[in-house]
């Protein structure tokens, strides 16, 4: 502890770009959730899964663990080529001291922008811009994050209930003629939901839905 409060009280070149390094290292690590939540795609892929798996009426099953560690390792997936170009682009210049902190970020920004600006709807773009009353960016590159982000962020709330309500669709119909067909048999006092379950889960099965899902997902991105 007191070999890493000494770096920030050195006078030295060295150590000092050492704790610049160790500070930057630490203010990304504790801005990192708010990162992977509202400027990937993992808003989108969470939100998708989890109706899925509300449409079924499985309860917990796949628990939240497996719906948030699928849903990271895909984000990580659709998001490579946007990290390799940070990395190529602005992490890597910035250890080997050949850029400084202002410039690794607005390189770093870039990339980012790109894909949020990409799968961003421009009324909600143009919502943040009024209120803000900023100017007309020119390029992607002079929108800035503060406008960006909550922007992307809301059209990636309304993409993903829009395939949210796509997937509820075959459960319902399910859930309506079982429904039906109990009433029509005067089995009023039996929950519909107990019958359906199995035929949702058959339905499901027979169509291989996960792969469904996974794919719709990769190809909206």
């Amino acid at each position: 502890m007191e070999q890493f409060i000494s770096l920030f009280s050195d006078s030295d070149p060295s150590n000092v770009a050492t704790s610049l390094k160790l500070l930057l290292l630490l203010t990304v690590l504790s801005l990192a959730p708010s990162i992977l939540i509202l400027m990937t795609s993992f808003t989108r892929i969470v939100i998708v899964l989890s109706f899925t798996r509300t449409a079924l009426a499985t309860n917990q099953t796949p628990p939240n663990q497996v719906i948030i560690g699928l849903a990271l390792f895909l984000t990580f997936f659709i998001m490579a080529p946007t990290f390799q170009q940070v990395n190529e682009e602005a992490l890597q210049p910035l250890l080997n001291e050949e850029i400084g902190l202002d410039e690794a970020y607005s390189r770093a920004s870039g990339p980012f922008k790109e894909f949020m600006a990409k799968h961003t709807r421009q009324q909600d773009l143009e919502l943040f811009l009024q209120y803000s009353q900023s100017e007309r960016p020119q390029s992607i590159k002079e929108i800035p994050l503060t406008t960006l982000v909550p922007a992307f962020a809301l059209s990636e709330l309304k993409t993903a209930f829009q395939m949210g309500f796509m997937i509820f669709i075959p459960f319902i119909v399910i859930d309506m003629v079982v429904a039906s067909v109990l009433m029509s048999m005067g089995m009023m006092m039996l929950p519909p939901v107990m019958i359906s379950l199995p035929f949702k889960i058959l339905l499901f099965v027979l169509v291989d839905g996960w792969y469904l899902v996974v794919k719709s997902l990769l190809q909206s991105f």
